[in-house]
Order: structure tokens, then C-alpha cells, then sequence
């Protein structure tokens, strides 16, 4: 039997040219553009996407060639390369317009030109040019970029600013921020995140935009059923995007005109701590890709919140533990002053009127010192200057006959507000808790009350739900909450911010404060 020759041998069939057609079909149609260029960069093959680009993006992959070439010129002829070297490649990133693309350029693999035979010779030089469309990545990776900076941002914490504001002022600069950079990258109508309360159970909104008034009238607690989407993703910790309002089990109405919604849960420590819904006016708004962002900037809003918590806490212990040291530290001199005082008044010249008079100045200024030592150590179960005002029994005449509702758990300062204000003609009510205030409230009925003055930290009910009864019995009346340094764990005092909150006192206050911020609050508008 004759043999072919090896010319013949390697003559392409009508199944090889059958099969060389397939490949190149396969290679339009995956989607990447496929070509071969010599080391100038011209195309001696290329695949319709390749082919179909525009000039100058066919100039800059030529220019990748001839980058490729300076850095990976072709071996001198007999020279071969082990079989162990590093694969040359060059890689690099195009864009054009609103595109992003890759380029990857690299030779013939050996192996290939050794299977094509000695007849392919002409391809040995070439090199293989792959460019894939990576738009959507680079959007998305521009976007977590934007989100990394953002929630920097909201977790960089600047002494000298933090310094200067109190927390409900840090929380509201917090608050703008949260919502300007959610407004960018997500692309919300309507925005809100709820906390948490461990005492309650609920979740309460803290932080909200493009809200109506009545979104916060129904009570959410973490459920998987019957408390709506926000109830849901607390209690399972999973994210969840609402594509239509109208057909989602889920979805509760909140506020009437949303068609779409995205709600990720706050976590912290694998815990979670409240949710963030963001809602859209036009039906399908949100992704899976709006959904990962969600979920990443969401953790930068728990770390950010904690932060404040934690400094507001720090804070409160901070005072207390430097007026029990302070208290300590006084304590012998003003012994010591007390004894010298005693020795002096056995001394004869103390028979002197004069000299008595200043002794007894001297004994009252201490114990003035003592009391407000004491006061200051008490922390914020205390008031400072209760001395000075009660002495004052003069009718105020902008406090006299006026309504007033307290409602705090601190007896001490309960009454102590009370008398002095009935001192100046107030008719008080006092509450042991806001529970209690609310029922008072509601009991009364429309403008039975021209002021409240309520705590914010109680059992039971806030001061924010008190803030809210009093509103709905009487919108125009005025409502000053009360806190410990600062503390405010339910964040009652950015959400009555938003809806007409008179004044903050931060405890322990000087009781003129008090007076003046009721004088402001009762003087005619």
C-alpha cells in the first residue's frame, strides 16, 4: 500500500475546513473579541467583534503589540526558550466612552504551532489578541468603591468636631450624611431605618426621608409574618428585594405611592440591630447588584450608629467617674476649712459682729460646695442649682397658669421640677414613667396640656412615644425631653427633630435652664 506523502498528509479536507468553520463561528459568538495580529499589530485573523471596533480602539490594542514586542521580542533563530519559562502576557485595561474593556495579548502557544505543522510557519511570530467587555464589573466595583468611601465617611471619627457637638447634634449630622450618600448610590423616593429596641421589642424609626407623617403609626417587631417586609428581614437577617409592591405578600403599605423596594438588615457582631429600607417609586428599581451594595454600605451604618452610642456612653461614664473623684478629692480640704472655722469661732475676736458675719458666710459657702459636689457626683439623677430656685417663690408671669405634664422614673427629679415650676404658678401633673404619661395624655383629651417636659430613657414607653401622644392630643404644644448626658438609646431625639421637638436638656442640668427653655417654649409665637 502507498503512503502519503507528508504534504499530503497535512492537505485540509472538506471536514477539516468543515471544522475550521465551526471554530470561528464558535468564536464570534462567545461574546469576546478573538483575533491574531503580527507584532506591528496588524490583524492577520479576527473574529467580528474585534474586527467591528472602532479605530482608535484598533490603534490602542495595535499599540499593546508593540509594547508586547519591545518587552517580549522574539527569540534569535536557534535560540529556544526551556520548556519551564514564564509564559509571556500582557495585560491591560481600555476605556472608550461609557465601555470598559480588557485586552489581553499573548504568542501562539508551541504546542499549537507544532500541531499546525511546518506549513504554519508564518504564524510563529504572532500573537493572540483577547479584549472582553468588562462594564458591568467596572460599574460595580466603581459603585463599592463609592460605598467604601462613603461608609468611611460615616465611621471617621473627627475629635475637634465630636468635641464641639452633643450627641442628639452628632446623631443629625450622622443622619444627613446616611441620607445624602444613600440618595447617591442606591437612588431612593423613600428612606428609613429602624432600630432596634431590646426593652420593647419593636423596631423604631430613627432615621427616615420622603416619608408621610403616618408611616411611623403601626408598631414593627421582628417576625416572619404579620409585621410586613422590615419585620421579616430582622427576624431572618436576610436581605430582600420587593420588585412589585402590589403582588408581594410581604409588603405592608407604608407609603402609598412606593411601587419597589430594597430592605437589608443592620448587623453588628453578627447581631442584627435594625434594618434599612430603601423604596422606589417605579416598579423592578433594585437589583441583585442593588441589593450587595445595600448589604455592604448597611454595615457601615450599624458600625457608624454604634460608634455614637458608644461615645454617648463613654461620656455619661466619664462624667460620673470624674465627679466621684472630684468628690473625693474635696473632701479633706473642706474638712479641714469646717475644722478651722470651728477652732476660730472659739477664738475671742469671733465675739466681733463682723467677724462672726464672715464666718458665717464662710460655713454656708462650703456647704453650698458639698451640695454641689454631691449634686454633680449624683450624675444625671440630679439637677444643679435646686437651692437657688426654690428660694425664688416669685410668680413667673409667662409659667403662671400654665399646664404642665412631667413624666419621669427619677422621683427625685420629678418633683423637684414640679415644685419649682408650681412655685411659679405652673399647674403640674406628674408621671412615674411614660406609660403613665401617655395615659394621662389621652385620658385628658385635646389641649388639656400647654407643655410637656418628659425623660427620654424609661420603662416601658420612651420619650419619643410620649412626644407623639402629646402631639396627637394637642399638635401645637410645645415638648422639651429630658436625657442623661446625651444618652439616648432609642434615638427619640432625631426623630421628634423631625416632627417639632421644642428643646433637649441634657442631664444633670441647672435648674435656670430648665426655667429658661419653659419661658422659651410658653412665650406667645
Amino acid at each position: 500500500m502507498q503512503s502519503q506523502s507528508d504534504d499530503e498528509a497535512q492537505s485540509p479536507t472538506p471536514a477539516d475546513h468543515a471544522l475550521a468553520m465551526l471554530a470561528i463561528s464558535l468564536l464570534s459568538a462567545i461574546g469576546e473579541g478573538v483575533g491574531i495580529a503580527d507584532r506591528e499589530g496588524y490583524f492577520q485573523w479576527a473574529n467580528d467583534l474585534l474586527l467591528n471596533q472602532s479605530n482608535t480602539m484598533r490603534e490602542r490594542i495595535a499599540g499593546g503589540c508593540r509594547q508586547f514586542d519591545r518587552d517580549f521580542p522574539v527569540p534569535p533563530k536557534g535560540v529556544r526558550l526551556p520548556a519551564d519559562a514564564p509564559t509571556a502576557r500582557y495585560e491591560s485595561s481600555i476605556s472608550e466612552g461609557d465601555r470598559y474593556y480588557e485586552v489581553v495579548i499573548h504568542p501562539i502557544a508551541p504546542s499549537v504551532l507544532a500541531t499546525l505543522g511546518s506549513g504554519m510557519n508564518r504564524w510563529a511570530d504572532c500573537l493572540v489578541i483577547v479584549l472582553r467587555d468588562v462594564t458591568a464589573a467596572k460599574r460595580l466595583q466603581l459603585k463599592i468603591n463609592a460605598i467604601d468611601q462613603a461608609g468611611s465617611e460615616l465611621v471617621r471619627v473627627d475629635a475637634e468636631v465630636v468635641r464641639k457637638l452633643n450627641a442628639h447634634e452628632r446623631l443629625k449630622m450622622l443622619e444627613g450624611k446616611i441620607i445624602r450618600f444613600c440618595r447617591d448610590l442606591l437612588h431612593f423616593d423613600h428612606f428609613a431605618i429602624r432600630l432596634l429596641d431590646d426593652r420593647s421589642g419593636k423596631l423604631e424609626l430613627v432615621i427616615g426621608a420622603g416619608l408621610p407623617k403616618e408611616y411611623d403609626s403601626f408598631v414593627i417587631r421582628p417576625a416572619l409574618e404579620g409585621h410586613g417586609i422590615t419585620g421579616y428581614v430582622a427576624a431572618s437577617g436576610r436581605s430582600y428585594v420587593c420588585q412589585d409592591t402590589a403582588v408581594d405578600p410581604l409588603y405592608l403599605p407604608g407609603v402609598t405611592d412606593a411601587k419597589s423596594s430594597l430592605t437589608v438588615p443592620l448587623r453588628l457582631h453578627d447581631k442584627v440591630i435594625g434594618v434599612m429600607n430603601v423604596e422606589s417609586v417605579q416598579p423592578h428599581a433594585f437589583n441583585e447588584e442593588d441589593r450587595q451594595l445595600g448589604e455592604i454600605f448597611a454595615r457601615y451604618i450599624a458600625v457608624a450608629v454604634h460608634m455614637l452610642d458608644l461615645l454617648v456612653v463613654e461620656r455619661s461614664a466619664t462624667n460620673q467617674t470624674i465627679s466621684g473623684r472630684v468628690e473625693v478629692q474635696l473632701k479633706e480640704p473642706i474638712e479641714d476649712i469646717s475644722h478651722e472655722i470651728s477652732t476660730l469661732r472659739s477664738h475671742p475676736f469671733a465675739s466681733d459682729p463682723r467677724v462672726s458675719s464672715h464666718l458665717d458666710r464662710i460655713s454656708r459657702d462650703i456647704e453650698t460646695i458639698r451640695s454641689s459636689i454631691k449634686e454633680c457626683a449624683a450624675g444625671p439623677q440630679s439637677l444643679l442649682g435646686v437651692e437657688q430656685a426654690m428660694a425664688d417663690r416669685s410668680t413667673d408671669p409667662l409659667i403662671n397658669g400654665k399646664r404642665i405634664l412631667i413624666a419621669d422614673d427619677e422621683q427625685r427629679i420629678r418633683k423637684t421640677i414640679g415644685d419649682v415650676l408650681a412655685l411659679r404658678g405652673a399647674s403640674v401633673v406628674l408621671c412615674e414613667d411614660g406609660k403613665r404619661a401617655v395615659n394621662v395624655l389621652t385620658a385628658a383629651g385635646p389641649n388639656a396640656f400647654d407643655l410637656v417636659i418628659s425623660d427620654i430613657r424609661m420603662p416601658d414607653v420612651n420619650g419619643y412615644e410620649v412626644f407623639a401622644a402629646s402631639k396627637v392630643q394637642n399638635p401645637t404644644a410645645p415638648v422639651i425631653l429630658m436625657t442623661g448626658f446625651g444618652y439616648d438609646p432609642h434615638h427619640s431625639i432625631v426623630r421628634a427633630s423631625q416632627e417639632g421637638l421644642q428643646g433637649v436638656l441634657f442631664k444633670p442640668f441647672q435648674v435656670e435652664r430648665l426655667l429658661d427653655d419653659v419661658r422659651k417654649a410658653l412665650a406667645p409665637k
